[in-house]
């Protein structure tokens, strides 16, 4: 049975179900270490390795003058002989870049699995060095988007290194079938700059001029979250949008059963922050709900403008509630985009095609 170790930044946060997919879906026998440097813990396990062992690294680690490092990596590196790994994916180029050390003295197989901020953000970026040393010593690297592809290539990252592999939804959306019984628009993530949730409650203001009955409900939270609301506050949209605050799969699968959309108005933030491949946009298309978006990383590579949703440009926000008003004034339309967003998704971008996907690319015998 293969053995595999993922290093993620953070145990289980809300936004990143991605990551819980990996550690649940993957074939064999999955360890889970999260968090950075002296504060790595493995999931399930009370300690990296025996409290003897420890106590006489710390002595050797003071005689001999070692760095800081050195006793964070000597567990890990004892945890992982312990655990027989056989491979390791790492959770974010950021993270390999701060585990290279480490990566290098275990001397197994490392896959690099790139989501979003940490192949955008310019300072990030600049501050792991531009990734040559995770580039150098990865056997493979992943990016989510045809547009992080390109960007990592630019970088420097090694063509036969790079693999192209979007996220899958969760099954419970599959199982889903809209009622399209509301005028209401759904929008789910992070109150963040790329996410321009602002944009999303201007455009919808507009839509209200015509239709006064509609709904816009928007889950998440975030920086941006508090100004949101000011901003309905301000306009007095406070009985039209609703805001859920952090929701669960389940509540989400029950909104995409009766709302007409799903609406995220994403853009590239001033310091270039860009999405990856928004997973909530996968999960809203393969519920056979249209999807409103823009023209942003790796949403048109899963929503097809005119066919399985409607895209209009960055900062566009007239744009966008001309794409609302279009489906509250053609439910039939919205019901079609709708069907070929769900065909489109279980065809092409599954979890059980991702999953396949990284297993293939974590074999020892593949890499």
């Amino acid at each position: 049975m293969l053995n595999i170790a993922i290093f993620s930044p953070s145990q289980n946060p809300y936004s990143e179900t991605f990551i819980q997919a990996h550690k649940n879906e993957l074939k064999g026998r999955v360890f889970y270490y999260y968090g950075r440097g002296s504060q790595i813990k493995l999931e399930g396990y009370a300690r990296l390795m025996p409290i003897w062992r420890y106590k006489y690294l710390m002595i050797y680690a003071k005689i001999f003058r070692k760095p800081s490092g050195f006793l964070w990596q000597e567990q890990l590196l004892y945890s992982l002989k312990l655990n027989n790994i056989n491979t390791i994916l790492v959770e974010y180029g950021t993270h390999a870049y701060h585990l290279k050390e480490l990566l290098a003295k275990s001397r197994l197989p490392v896959v690099v699995h790139f989501h979003g901020y940490d192949a955008s953000v310019r300072r990030v970026i600049k501050s792991c060095n531009y990734y040559k040393d995770v580039f150098e010593n990865a056997k493979k690297i992943i990016a989510v988007s045809r547009i992080m592809e390109t960007t990592l290539l630019s970088l420097g990252c090694p063509k036969d290194k790079l693999i192209y592999n979007v996220y899958g939804p969760q099954k419970i959306f599959e199982t889903i079938t809209p009622q399209f019984s509301k005028k209401q628009f759904v929008a789910i993530g992070r109150f963040t700059n790329k996410k321009a949730p602002y944009y999303t409650i201007l455009a919808f203001k507009e839509v209200l001029k015509i239709h006064p009955d509609a709904q816009l409900l928007m889950a998440g939270d975030g920086l941006l979250l508090n100004t949101c609301k000011n901003l309905v506050q301000h306009y007095q949209l406070s009985k039209q949008v609703k805001f859920l605050g952090v929701i669960t799969a389940e509540m989400y699968s029950d909104l995409l059963k009766e709302s007409l959309a799903f609406v995220q108005h994403s853009i590239t933030a001033e310091d270039g922050d860009m999405e990856g491949t928004p997973l909530s946009v996968l999960e809203a298309s393969a519920a056979g709900l249209p999807v409103i978006a823009t023209n942003h990383a790796g949403i048109p590579d899963v929503i097809v403008n005119n066919e399985t949703g409607l895209l209009g440009d960055e900062h566009n926000v007239i744009g966008m509630t001309e794409n609302m008003l279009q489906l509250l004034n053609n439910l039939e339309l919205a019901k079609q985009l709708g069907i070929a967003g769900k065909a489109r998704i279980k065809t092409h971008f599954s979890l059980e095609r991702h999953i396949n996907n990284l297993n293939a690319v974590l074999d020892p015998k593949t890499i």
